[in-house]
């Protein structure tokens, strides 16, 4: 991917969206001096500056690969992700280790005005495009035949046993654990890594056998942990 992915057309607001700590300084002062809605519709569309998007992204997605390597192995086939955004993480995956097979739940359509922070079991705020998403993991060496993109307002989501189900700040950290947890009891095993983002890592020493910090990121807001979660309790 030469440190860099190769991004579809009109895909780069998407991925600001997803990610703002990708916006450079002057945008982010845009956005606090006009608003998220302004900030949203009309800046992210118009002004927006293009240029370092590809390479900024790769990079930040490179550094949630390397906080996650450790917990993946050669066994790990089946791998689950839960607003996981365009699928930066799982593209540089893909490159990297054989063999995976990549199924998405995600939103597909970009909220009027997008919020960075906790909507609880209301959360409705989404920030993603199908076809974006699909023509990206391909551009950057997904096969097609791979990876499935289900959509978490009308579809039926898939019922399998994941090797390693991932949410990046997004599960509990922008709406509620518990919104998932009976599905994700169907899907994972006892050894299934279940790896998210959370203001209170404490809650789920009463809903796993197995928690483990791994990162706790003091740059957030909401001064986050990350963790990997196994065996349901």
């Amino acid at each position: 991917m030469d440190n860099k992915f190769l991004l579809p057309k009109k895909s780069e607001r998407i991925i600001l969206l997803q990610r703002i700590d990708l916006a450079s300084p002057f945008e982010k002062k845009l956005r606090k001096l006009f608003g998220r809605y302004i900030f949203s519709n009309f800046i992210t569309k118009y002004f927006l500056n293009k240029k370092n998007i590809a390479s900024n992204y790769y990079e930040t997605m490179l550094n949630e690969y390397f906080s996650i390597k450790h917990l993946i192995n050669k066994e790990d086939k089946l791998f689950l992700s839960i607003g996981s955004g365009i699928g930066g993480l799982e593209a540089i995956i893909n490159e990297r280790l054989d063999n995976k097979s990549f199924y998405f739940i995600e939103r597909n359509y970009i909220s009027k005005k997008v919020k960075y922070g906790w909507g609880g079991m209301n959360n409705a705020e989404a920030y993603n495009n199908f076809d974006l998403q699909k023509q990206f993991l391909e551009n950057n060496g997904m096969n097609k035949n791979n990876f499935y993109v289900f959509d978490y307002d009308r579809d039926e989501f898939p019922i399998m046993k994941f090797d390693i189900i991932t949410s990046l700040f997004s599960l509990d950290y922008h709406y509620d654990f518990n919104l998932y947890i009976d599905y994700l009891k169907k899907v994972s095993r006892n050894d299934t890594k279940i790896i998210f983002d959370t203001i209170r890592a404490d809650y789920f020493l009463k809903i796993f056998k197995n928690v483990e910090i791994i990162n706790t990121e003091l740059d957030t807001v909401h001064k986050s942990k990350r963790i990997v979660c196994r065996n349901f309790i």
